[in-house]
């Protein structure tokens, strides 16, 4: 379970009161998310989610993470809303850690995303898209192009002790993707973590999405490019064509793409895919015995890397005239 700061009694309950949502009915660790602490809530006004944020979310981050998150409830998009206490505060502090409480999202996430899953998703990053657009705060991508050689030193010593030749294939990506990295593209706030288990579905259809903590501005393709990786794939790693075209006919039923997006889509595939095989791999490498959370496979992503590196043409992604 993905509880790494316990919170005493006496503290909840206080914390909890001044909010002004009722009596604290109950309360249980949950193990949704892998950098925060995570409980659910119980109150005279419903269930509600209590995130302590923890060392790998930066303090100064959470401003931009709460506000963009209220602007889309505020803007009619479905995912979680901070609360804010009777003092019209959202971010306040709890046993030492930043904290929030957040609106609870009905819904769960699909372990096998079928084609009408893929469809939804298209559909609703397009609206994420559209109505992030006027939001006025910004953040920096630290997880970018420009990031990823300098998280790559720290361990291209022991990466080819996840694969043979790892070090030399990531240091030629890299490479390439500096040189040929898309830069005159539409721009604006992406989700950039958008994987099947941040996507809530009642039924066929989207309930919301949750878990911003790595939205930032960005190449709205890029977005689309990790979704790909992310969706896009079955459990032996072969890419599946219908489910990415059903994710890119979804989008563009709502925005649609211009034609550099379409053509730089391969690259920008790789980008995301190196992207998760650097992150982790550092993970792999750098994992506790006792952990909560069980580092994921780096392998997984050294072979979608492979696959988008064999790709000549956007057409492989199921759309486009190339």
């Amino acid at each position: 379970m993905a509880v790494y700061t316990e919170v005493p009694d006496v503290e909840l309950q206080s914390f909890i009161t001044s909010y002004g949502l009722g009596q604290l009915l109950s309360y249980k660790g949950i193990a949704e998310g892998v950098e925060n602490t995570n409980y659910i809530i119980h109150t005279d006004s419903g269930p509600f989610i209590l995130t302590l944020y923890e060392k790998r979310v930066k303090k100064g981050d959470l401003p931009f993470f709460l506000g963009l998150m209220e602007h889309l409830a505020k803007s009619g998009f479905s995912c979680p809303t901070p609360v804010r206490d009777q003092s019209g505060v959202m971010l306040r502090e709890l046993s030492g850690r930043p904290a929030a409480l957040i609106s609870f999202l009905e819904g769960f996430w699909v372990r096998r995303p079928q084609l009408n899953h893929c469809s939804a998703l298209g559909r609703s990053l397009a609206e994420l898209h559209l109505a992030c657009s006027n939001f006025n705060m910004s953040r920096k991508n630290s997880l970018s192009v420009t990031s990823w050689p300098g998280l790559f030193e720290s361990f291209r010593s022991e990466a080819d002790n996840i694969a043979p030749g790892l070090s030399n294939l990531i240091q030629e990506e890299l490479e390439h993707l500096q040189q040929n990295w898309a830069t005159d593209l539409p721009n604006g706030i992406i989700h950039a973590d958008l994987f099947p288990d941040n996507v809530f579905f009642l039924g066929d259809k989207i309930s919301g999405l949750i878990d911003f903590y790595f939205a930032c501005n960005d190449l709205l393709s890029y977005d689309i490019a990790v979704c790909l990786n992310a969706w896009c794939f079955e459990p032996d790693n072969s890419f599946n064509i219908s489910k990415a075209r059903a994710l890119l006919n979804g989008y563009q039923q709502v925005r649609k793409l211009k034609k550099v997006e379409l053509s730089t889509l391969p690259l920008l595939a790789r980008g995301a895919a190196i992207r998760f095989l650097l992150t982790r791999s550092y993970d792999w490498l750098n994992k506790e015995m006792d952990a909560f959370v069980k580092p994921k496979d780096p392998s997984e992503y050294l072979r979608k890397l492979r696959f988008h590196q064999s790709v000549k043409d956007v057409r492989e992604y199921g759309l486009g005239d190339g």
